[in-house]
């Protein structure tokens, strides 16, 4: 069978064995995917930095007869996020929002909003942009495109910055000093909606709340 290819993001990889990775990935045209990557933490690996979380890359597969996952041939990276490696906490805003983007998202669905999510949050950290600000438009978005958002019980302060997040993009939000303390409230109602919905805990969250 011949190989398909696909423009993706890297959502999550999972170790297997000593060198092989399971790869969670979200493509325009099929969904989240899951695959199984060979020899991709040798030191020649021929995937190289591909695979990296939330990189973008166009990645080839083929389906495995009576296997849930497919089997990643190989990949050409579009789009690192290297350039983002020497700010640890943009770092850990990368961590959660892939991790709730694999929590989230169903298998073999396609979802072209929350794919065009991304990337306009990931191009919104690669400039100047707050990681504080990134997390929260990344999880009110993944919220309601998960068909999951409430009326937040949070302040007036958070639902009005909620308002305009959901009607402008995250390149255009009004200019604020964001800090960890901005719309708090409503950054954790939305954590526990998803942790609520996915019956999972959200590992990263620890570790962003502790910066």
């Amino acid at each position: 069978m011949p190989a398909v290819s696909s423009d993706s993001l890297i959502l999550r990889t999972f170790p297997v064995k000593e060198s092989d990775l399971i790869v969670s990935f979200l493509t325009r045209e099929s969904g989240k995917l899951r695959g199984y990557a060979r020899g991709v933490r040798k030191p020649k690996s021929r995937f190289g930095a591909g695979l990296e979380r939330m990189s973008q890359t166009r990645l080839y597969y083929v389906a495995r007869e009576n296997r849930d996952l497919l089997n990643i041939t190989s990949c050409e990276l579009i789009q690192s996020q290297f350039s983002m490696a020497a700010d640890y906490e943009k770092g850990i805003a990368l961590d959660f929002i892939s991790e709730i983007s694999d929590l989230l998202l169903p298998a073999q669905e396609v979802n072209e909003r929350h794919f065009r999510l991304l990337l306009a949050v990931l191009n919104y950290l690669r400039g100047d942009g707050s990681p504080w600000c990134a997390v929260l438009y990344a999880s009110l978005w993944s919220v309601r495109l998960a068909g999951l958002l409430g009326e937040p019980l949070v302040c007036e302060d958070s639902i009005e910055l909620a308002r305009e997040m959901l009607v402008t993009p995250i390149a255009d939000l009004a200019p604020r000093a964001w800090t960890k303390a901005t719309a708090r409230d409503l950054r954790r109602w939305l954590l526990r909606d998803i942790e609520s919905h996915t019956e999972r805990r959200v590992q990263s969250a620890a570790i962003l709340e502790s910066l």
